[in-house]
């Protein structure tokens, strides 16, 4: 297989490529199930350790690990490099925390692939975890000033004083917020308002989520997770895949965010909340060689964009920006792919984007173009499942859509190009290119 060469725009100067060897996973469990009882760092442990085993990786000292989680403990603020400790990496490895929403591994990936299209290192792991089962739960600021003024206090009479005026109210926890802080609206809502501009019908959702079920479940008959999937907690699959779902079983779910007639989001063609983790070894084409490891993939592009949600833009519709500025710097159209993995958050929001892109106002007004970008041939999306399908561990999505796409490219006749595509909370999304 022959590495591309890419050269840095501007300078003349040749990148090295960056090799992708493989992805793996753990299975994604729906929250408070499988994994209720494990933690960020145990399952990005896991991962980490099987990918060492895996690649061979005992005693390697690699360039960097790159990981991180949406939901974290703070407990948790050295949580890639305690991760690589748990690992049989040699403990010179060095590492970053980083977190971009959903994007999360997916932009641990680009940062590495920089690093070594650059020279700058050799090797690195990009990986995500997360886990809805093990939120942290806070009090109010007024208890938790309480508490922190009883660790200042040295006599029982100052720590009985820390208490005077409380009441059991301040007890009452305060989770997580689901919902955009400048809009107060949850992604859910937010994907609702988009499915409406764009006219996205209950019917069309749901036809793609059962295909991204059935599609998920074609390739666990053929084997095609075999080697992605890393047993954890006893569990060997994705445990949200409904394999015998129908368009006619989906339409007969009531709506989740928008209650009212006008509603078309439910359960069934929005992701569940899940807990898992995935990685994914990146590296270039020589430390490759020099282990005997087959590449699967080459990563050659990649943007990130975002865009104004609380100007109005749809939240999740970044992507659409992101793979224009792309496609544009490396001189493709968006039907120059044989495989388009778009992470599905909501099955609406896939639909969003799918028809921004073919919409010539859009395209002219948000996204610089004198014409739409145009049609994508369905059949080449998300043919091995996506989200909807195996789950949505925030942080791990990316990660996983990279491993899964890498292998897609490898057990192509000729190889090909693939799109990744992942929207993010903040109105921010990620796409990259990957080659064979």
């Amino acid at each position: 297989m022959t590495s591309p060469s890419t050269t840095l725009p501007g300078s003349g100067r040749t990148l090295r490529p960056v090799a992708i060897v493989g992805g793996l996973r753990t299975p994604f469990c729906r929250s408070n199930t499988a994994y209720a009882d494990a933690s960020n760092l145990s399952m990005l442990t896991t991962v980490l350790a099987g990918m060492v085993e895996r690649w061979g990786l005992d005693g390697a000292r690699l360039g960097e690990v790159n990981a991180g989680a949406v939901i974290t403990h703070s407990r948790d603020w050295n949580l890639a490099r305690e991760a690589v400790l748990g690992t049989g990496l040699d403990a010179r490895t060095p590492a970053l925390t980083l977190q971009q929403a959903c994007g999360t591994s997916l932009q641990a990936a680009l940062v590495a692939g920089a690093k070594i299209a650059t020279g700058q290192i050799d090797s690195a792991i990009a990986a995500g975890t997360d886990t809805v089962s093990d939120v942290p739960i806070v009090f109010s600021k007024k208890f938790a000033r309480r508490l922190v003024s009883l660790g200042k206090a040295r006599s029982a009479s100052a720590k009985l004083s820390v208490f005077k005026g409380f009441g059991p109210k301040e007890l009452a926890p305060l989770p997580p917020s689901v919902a955009e802080p400048r809009t107060l609206l949850s992604m859910g809502q937010h994907c609702e308002l988009m499915a409406r501009r764009w006219s996205i019908s209950r019917e069309a959702q749901d036809t793609l989520a059962a295909a991204s079920h059935h599609n998920a479940a074609a390739a666990y008959e053929r084997g095609f997770f075999d080697d992605l999937l890393l047993p954890c907690e006893g569990v060997l699959r994705d445990n949200n895949l409904r394999p015998d779902t129908s368009v006619e079983a989906l339409a007969g779910l009531k709506t989740a965010y928008d209650k009212s007639d006008t509603g078309t989001l439910t359960a069934g063609n929005s992701t569940p909340l899940t807990d898992g983790a995935a990685g994914v070894l990146l590296c270039s084409e020589a430390w490759a060689r020099e282990r005997g490891l087959t590449v699967q993939a080459w990563l050659t592009h990649s943007a990130t964009a975002a865009v104004d949600f609380v100007g109005g833009a749809g939240l999740l519709m970044a992507p659409t920006l992101a793979a224009s500025d792309m496609l544009t710097r490396a001189n493709l159209a968006l039907q120059d792919f044989d495989l388009y993995e778009i992470h599905e958050a909501f099955a609406a929001q896939v639909l969003c984007t799918l028809a921004a892109w073919e919409d010539e106002r859009y395209c002219r007004e948000a996204l610089g173009r004198d014409a739409p970008m145009g049609v994508i041939d369905r059949a080449r999306i998300n043919v091995a499942g996506s989200s909807l399908a195996v789950g949505h561990p925030f942080a791990a999505t990316g990660a996983r859509v990279l491993g899964t796409l890498a292998k897609l490219l490898e057990e192509r006749d000729g190889g090909g190009k693939g799109l990744v595509s992942v929207c993010t909370a903040g109105g921010m999304g990620l796409t990259a290119v990957l080659e064979r």
